[in-house]
């Protein structure tokens, strides 16, 4: 039997935090392992002259590496549980929901917003949600 894996979606929110603590827990649940997914894209900015464009694809990459280890840290223990890092450059929703792919589940945060906190699941949530081949678990950040 092959060992679950549990893919978590990471953007530096507190919505992902949670996430990735859910997706810790039912991996250690579960005997499971946690592939933690960061999605990057550079905006379209016209004036960076093409000779600078690896140069600023280089930093967006690494920002995001960063970012990524920023919250794996921030979690703490992992409860003896793998976690693969996996930065890729594109649109989350889509990059979550190929990973996901032969995965146990897909567990992604939730951001509330105005009087409707709670209530309204995020666009990359929706889309997981509708388009993932596997279970998803959308988790709400904490209440203040």
């Amino acid at each position: 039997m092959a060992t679950p894996r549990i893919v978590v979606g990471i953007d530096g929110s507190e919505g992902s935090l949670e996430a990735l603590r859910f997706a810790l827990e039912e991996a250690r649940l579960r005997g499971g392992e946690v592939a933690a997914l960061f999605a990057w894209s550079i905006p379209f900015v016209a004036d960076v002259p093409t000779g600078l464009l690896p140069e600023v694809i280089d930093d967006f990459r690494a920002d995001a590496e960063k970012l990524l280890e920023e919250q794996i840290a921030a979690v703490g223990d992992s409860g003896g549980v793998e976690i693969e890092r996996i930065v890729v450059e594109g649109p989350p929703a889509q990059a979550l929901v190929g990973e996901a792919e032969g995965a146990t589940l897909l567990v992604v945060g939730s951001r509330g917003r105005g009087g409707f906190k709670g209530l309204l699941l995020g666009s990359v949530s929706s889309q997981c949600m509708q388009h993932a081949p596997c279970p998803v678990v959308v988790v709400p950040a904490r209440e203040s």
